[in-house]
């Protein structure tokens, strides 16, 4: 489904109201612009007293309007809040396997559970190794360890801030299962070369597509290239219903493993209470799924405004030395943009430490976040590992030989640098793309300053 808008057929797409609306905001073009100029890159910077670049608040989400609340009225009055008594978690399983082009997907309770269902449909378990990226939410390797297999990380492609394909053959072992590629910030995992590699080593890939909803590869939606895919709905994701999640597939055989399993070990709609399966409650609920197909009617407009800003505030960020925009695959065809994400350098701002910048970009008005840790070095996976049933499973010599293949120089280097933006930032007008660029060249103006200030 690739989309071929323009921004102005986005805006007339998503104005209610049409012409009364394009008045109404001419009318209040002078006033507005004069609220919102950014200021010039001389003035003093805010976080030593000036004035912000900006002082109103990015877009608001969730958005919603009547469609939410008539959606859960709905529900609320059928009297049928769960997947087993009413049409909504189906009818939203439908809608988004063919907003997918997969032919079947089965929504759960999160995205963390997506994960956990897909890897147990999947047969993943005890003794198998998983390979991972270190650059991703904790969900992607909870999901795993709750299944007492062993995460084996490869290294993040800096450039990209996708798990680095190339290095993935050198982390196999006889015991790889399972290869789980991260579309990290909803821009696409270099899939040619991890399908290629799926294929020649006979290791099926499961897509953590969880912050990448729309996103494609060679106009293939994510989640429909590996055996299975899984997202999230949770409250922060483009597509949102508060918690939420989905696997997709172009198995049936598998989903319907999965919706055994998603449903306590009982196939269909267990209403005959036989267990065939292990297995957990993870269901989605009505209200949910009533609230995701209120959102999916927006779902593609929001997509195209934010590919149209973060086309534009790439340009204009990679003009400033120190700033470099992530890159993209030449095979992504869509980035779904839940993150807008750059890495940072200090030697193009008189040497101000990162921590620094942040706290100058945010007094301007922009928020902004340094994003994840190295999560292969957090003290949990430690403490996991030294458990007594890691130690019976793998054994100490395994264990640490899985440590030694994850060592990721690359993401350590990474997590130093990255600096996030969030997706409702990029929903606005292009001068709030604008009000970015200014406040980043104005931090750069009075890098020196900021510096010795904060020393």
């Amino acid at each position: 489904m690739t989309i071929k808008r323009s921004p102005r057929q986005f805006l007339n797409t998503v104005a209610a109201g049409g012409a009364s609306l394009v008045a109404a905001r001419q009318a209040h073009a002078a006033p507005r612009q004069a609220l919102h100029q950014a200021p010039a890159a001389g003035t003093r910077p805010a976080v030593l007293g000036g004035t912000p670049v900006r002082t109103a608040a990015f877009p608001n989400w969730p958005v919603q309007d009547a469609r939410e609340e008539q959606a859960l009225i709905s529900v609320l009055k059928s009297g049928k809040w769960g997947r087993g008594g009413g049409g909504q978690v189906k009818a939203f399983e439908e809608r988004y396997a063919a907003a997918t082009g997969t032919r079947a997907c089965l929504a759960t309770a999160n995205g963390t559970s997506a994960l956990l269902t897909a890897l147990a449909a999947m047969g993943i378990g005890a003794g198998d190794e998983v390979i991972v990226p270190p650059y991703t939410f904790v969900a992607t390797i909870n999901a795993v360890l709750m299944l007492n297999a062993l995460p084996v990380f490869v290294d993040t492609d800096i450039e990209t801030f996708q798990i680095d394909a190339r290095k993935i053959a050198a982390a196999i072992s006889p015991q790889t299962r399972l290869i789980l590629p991260v579309h990290l910030g909803g821009s696409v995992a270099d899939m040619d070369a991890i399908m290629a590699l799926s294929t020649a080593r006979g290791i099926p890939v499961l897509e953590d597509a969880c912050q990448s909803h729309l996103a494609q590869w060679k106009g293939r939606h994510v989640g429909s290239l590996g055996t299975a895919g899984c997202f999230s709905f949770q409250a922060s994701k483009n597509l949102n219903s508060g918690e939420g999640g989905a696997i997709i597939s172009n198995d049936t055989a598998l989903v319907d493993r999965a919706h055994a399993f998603h449903n306590n070990g009982r196939p269909g709609s267990g209403s005959d209470f036989a267990y065939r399966h292990t297995g957990l409650n993870l269901r989605l609920t009505e209200f949910q799924a009533a609230l995701l197909l209120a959102q999916m009617t927006r779902l593609d407009a929001q997509a195209v405004q934010r590919e149209t800003n973060a086309a534009y505030l790439t340009t204009e960020l990679a003009k400033i030395p120190g700033i470099t925009p992530a890159k993209m695959y030449p095979g992504v065809t869509r980035n779904a943009y839940h993150l807008y994400m750059f890495r940072y350098d200090p030697a193009g701002f008189a040497g101000l430490s990162r921590a620094a910048f942040l706290k100058a970009l945010r007094a301007e008005g922009v928020p902004a976040s340094a994003g994840y840790s190295p999560l292969n070095a957090e003290p949990f996976l430690a403490t996991t590992f030294a458990s007594t049933a890691y130690q019976r499973i793998y054994g100490a010599a395994v264990l640490a030989s899985a440590a030694e293949r994850s060592r990721t120089p690359q993401n350590d280097r990474l997590c130093a640098e990255a600096v996030w933006l969030t997706q409702t930032m990029l929903l606005g007008p292009r001068e709030d793309m604008d009000h970015i660029v200014a406040a980043v060249r104005k931090i750069q103006t009075h890098a020196g300053d900021i510096a010795r200030q904060s020393n």
